[in-house]
C-alpha cells in the first residue's frame, strides 16, 4: 500500500509541532508505519540548511527561496518518497503551501515561478491531506517570543507575517486538500478536532475501518 503525506502549516506559533507529535502518539494506536519530519530540515544536510535559513543573516528573497528549494529535494527524494513507498503515513511539519505563502505572498516573488520551483523540488509530490493552523497572527507571534530567542523568520515585521497569514487563507480558498482547523483553542480542543478530521480521511482511503 502506497503511504500518505499529511502536511501541517500555519503561521509562526500556531502550534504545529505541538500538535504533529500529539497526532504522531494517536495514530501509533493505529498502525507502526507512521513517521514525523520537517522542513527545512528532514535530512542531514537540511538540517544544515535549516541553520542557514532560520539563523540571523540577511538572505535575500530569491535566495532563501532557492535554499529551500534545495532542502525540499533532498528531502523529498532521500525521505519522503522512500517512506510512502514503504506505506507510511508521514507527518511534514511544512512543505510548498509554505513556500508559496512565505516567499510568494509574503516576499512577493512570483507565485508562477515558484509553483514550477515547487514542482521540480518535489518531484510532482502534493500531500494527500494539508491541515492548516488557522491562527490571529498577533498571538501566534506573541506565543514565539514567550519561548525565548526568535528565529530569523520571527523576527520579520507585522505587515510580513500578515501577508503570509492571507497567502494561506488564498491556498485554502483554492486547494481542495487543505482543511483549516481553528488554532485558538487549547491544545486539548485543537488535537480533537485535527484526530476527527484524520479519522475521516483514514477511513475514506481504507486506512482503518469505521
Amino acid at each position: 500500500m502506497q503511504g500518505k503525506l499529511i502536511v501541517f502549516e500555519g503561521t509562526e506559533g500556531s502550534g504545529k509541532t505541538t500538535q504533529i507529535h500529539l497526532l504522531y502518539q494517536w495514530l501509533r494506536c493505529w498502525t507502526d508505519r507512521v513517521a514525523v519530519t520537517r522542513e527545512p530540515g528532514g535530512t542531514p544536510l537540511g538540517e544544515k540548511l535549516r541553520q542557514i535559513l532560520l539563523a540571523d543573516s540577511d538572505l535575500g528573497g530569491m535566495t532563501e527561496l532557492l535554499l529551500y528549494a534545495a532542502d525540499r529535494y533532498l528531502h523529498v527524494e532521500e525521505f519522503i518518497k522512500p517512506q510512502l513507498a514503504k506505506g507510511t503515513i508521514v507527518l511534514c511539519d511544512r512543505f510548498t503551501d509554505s513556500t508559496l505563502a512565505y516567499q510568494g505572498y509574503g516576499r512577493g516573488l512570483s507565485l508562477s515561478k515558484i509553483e514550477q520551483l515547487n514542482q521540480m523540488a518535489s518531484f510532482g509530490l502534493h500531500s494527500d491531506l494539508t491541515l492548516w493552523l488557522d491562527l490571529d497572527v498577533e498571538v501566534g507571534l506573541l506565543r514565539t517570543r514567550q519561548r525565548g530567542k526568535a528565529d530569523r523568520m520571527e523576527q520579520a515585521d507585522l505587515e510580513f507575517h500578515r501577508r503570509v497569514y492571507r497567502g494561506f487563507a488564498q491556498l485554502a480558498k483554492e486547494q481542495d486538500r487543505i482543511i483549516r482547523v481553528d488554532a485558538s483553542g487549547s491544545q486539548s480542543q485543537v488535537q480533537a478536532h485535527i484526530q476527527t478530521i484524520i479519522t475521516e480521511y483514514l477511513t475514506k482511503w481504507q486506512i482503518i475501518e469505521n
